[in-house]
């Protein structure tokens, strides 16, 4: 089995990769465990909450939190578990939480928009998003977390040039 995590966090093409864990709908976290090679139960949502769309992580990445950089993928279907999906960074929403060790941390998250997904073809900061839908994924973020001992704090968003050195940033290895 091939460990996901160790992925490029680019294709040839330069497009990043986003493993899905949770698809849209999904009212569970799932989260890939690299030892299994297999996805895992993390825990489930809040009542009420739902992945609004694809959630994962972009491989080859260790983010401030020690994990992955996470990546919400902004489309209109859902996929599967495992699947990986070559998209454009076009956001990140910034956010900080207390972590298990060290304090506060920050544990910012990718918006993506798949490379093949024309109808999302428009889309390319979170300024071409509607300011109600970029409100309600920040508060999604922060409801999933509600009852976790994490406190979370919103910091504002940024762009595709943010969310690409985030990225790159964080590239392991």
């Amino acid at each position: 089995m091939v460990d996901l995590t160790r992925l490029p966090p680019r294709d040839q093409q330069g497009a990043v990769r986003v493993v899905v864990e949770s698809p849209r709908g999904a009212t569970v976290k799932l989260k890939y465990d690299a030892a299994l090679c297999a996805m895992s139960v993390s825990r489930p949502l809040p009542l009420g909450l739902a992945y609004p769309y694809d959630w994962g992580f972009v491989p080859g990445t260790r983010a401030a939190d020690g994990d992955p950089v996470d990546a919400l993928v902004y489309w209109d279907v859902p996929s599967y578990p495992g699947v990986v999906v070559p998209c454009r960074a076009i956001a990140v929403v910034r956010l900080e939480q207390d972590s298990k060790v060290n304090g506060r941390v920050r544990n910012d998250r990718i918006l993506a928009v798949p490379v093949k997904h024309s109808r999302g073809a428009a889309i390319g900061s979170p300024e071409d998003l509607p300011g109600r839908v970029k409100d309600e994924i920040a508060q999604f973020f922060v409801s999933t977390i509600f009852f976790e001992p994490k406190n979370p704090l919103l910091l504002g968003w940024g762009g595709p040039e943010e969310a690409d050195r985030l990225i790159d940033e964080s590239t392991s290895g």
